[in-house]
């Protein structure tokens, strides 16, 4: 039985796409193989790799000008390949910090750069985004790098300023939820283990003329121009990880693509915000203006409580509702493929826990 599975990532995959990678599993399309044991360079594989890039492409409407990559390492990897890429001699880049996974970011750029915390809203236990008004950005700084959606915390930029900077995204967490202006960024990245497919993989969207900065101190599977030029096959790809992003894809564009997406998406964070702002029992750490629709974290009257109501919601079927380790709690994540029944089911067992201990 198929459980309602609200885990942070590795998260839920669309059931649609389980059951065709399952059909494909042993045998991709008369092969007589699966895709996991193919060649990458066999073109089987370079079409599956040429279709999920133009899929990715229609999607987010990327301009020509920008590069399509799917590379390996995750965020993780990126925090390094971004300072790496675009600042390959050193330089400025200003941050601004929103939570674990930007001082993540920030920790790492600076064994390579002057990294700059232009805000942050640590002093409030980051339950906001920095006000616009409170940003020091640097003219000279080289780029300005923000994580759009804060994962851990549940904050979550829905209307980035307009700058002059250089703009960088991690949007690991809430990547193919709405539509994004690729436009306004040099660099996007984003690990797949959330909206995009399995752990494994990751997004990255590099503008080209970004590609022509040297880059020699780079090791050859971060250098955004060596991956580019090798269509991301620098080394051995993740290439099962990347047919199944592949088939997210296409049932992206099947549901509507991503207006249609940020719609759902929307109305499953209200259901849940609406239930928490209703009750006296539970409580959001975030304030309201900067409430993810992606990551949603609730707190109890009482921690003493938080063991039962887990124990409690994993036998309604309802998985993966503890909060992060760092912050405690409770934390429901309602990425692409997490249904509104799914967040019904949520809403409905919080009720009778509240009516049962409130």
């Amino acid at each position: 039985m198929r459980v309602h599975n609200f885990s942070a990532g590795p998260a839920a995959l669309p059931l649609a796409v389980l059951e065709r990678a399952q059909q494909e599993l042993t045998d991709f399309q008369g092969s007589g193989m699966s895709v996991m044991e193919m060649s990458h360079r066999s073109k089987a594989f370079v079409d599956i790799a040429a279709q999920a890039e133009a899929d990715c492409r229609t999607l987010l409407a990327i301009p020509d000008d920008y590069a399509v990559l799917f590379l390996q390492g995750g965020a993780t990897a990126q925090f390094a390949a971004v300072p790496l890429n675009l600042c390959p001699n050193g330089g400025k880049a200003d941050y601004i910090n929103t939570g674990s996974w930007s001082t993540k970011a920030i920790k790492e750029a600076a064994r390579y750069l002057d990294a700059h915390e232009a805000a942050s809203s640590k002093t409030s236990n980051f339950d906001r985004i920095p006000p616009f008004t409170d940003w020091s950005l640097r003219e000279d700084a080289d780029y300005l790098h923000l994580c759009s959606n804060e994962t851990i915390g549940g904050v979550q930029f829905h209307d980035v300023p307009a700058v002059d900077a250089l703009l960088v995204a991690d949007m690991s967490s809430d990547i193919m939820s709405r539509p994004v202006d690729v436009s306004r960024y040099g660099v996007i990245y984003a690990g797949a283990q959330k909206n995009l497919g399995p752990a494994g993989l990751t997004l990255v969207i590099v503008r080209r003329d970004l590609l022509d900065r040297p880059a020699s101190a780079v090791p050859s599977v971060l250098d955004y121009a060596a991956q580019a030029a090798a269509d991301s096959m620098a080394n051995t790809p993740p290439t099962y990880a990347w047919y199944l992003v592949g088939l997210v894809f296409q049932w992206l564009l099947q549901q509507g693509g991503l207006a249609a997406m940020a719609e759902r998406n929307a109305r499953k964070a209200q259901t849940l915000y609406a239930l928490i702002d209703g009750s006296n029992f539970y409580a959001s750490p975030v304030q309201p203006e900067s409430r993810s629709h992606m990551n949603v974290p609730f707190t109890l009257p009482d921690a003493a409580l938080d063991a039962e109501f887990l124990a409690g919601a994993e036998a309604a079927g309802l998985k993966n509702l503890k909060g992060h380790r760092s912050v405690g709690g409770m934390r429901a994540s309602l990425y692409n493929a997490v249904e509104l029944d799914a967040v019904e089911a949520l809403c409905s067992y919080m009720q009778d826990f509240e009516r049962e201990r409130g």
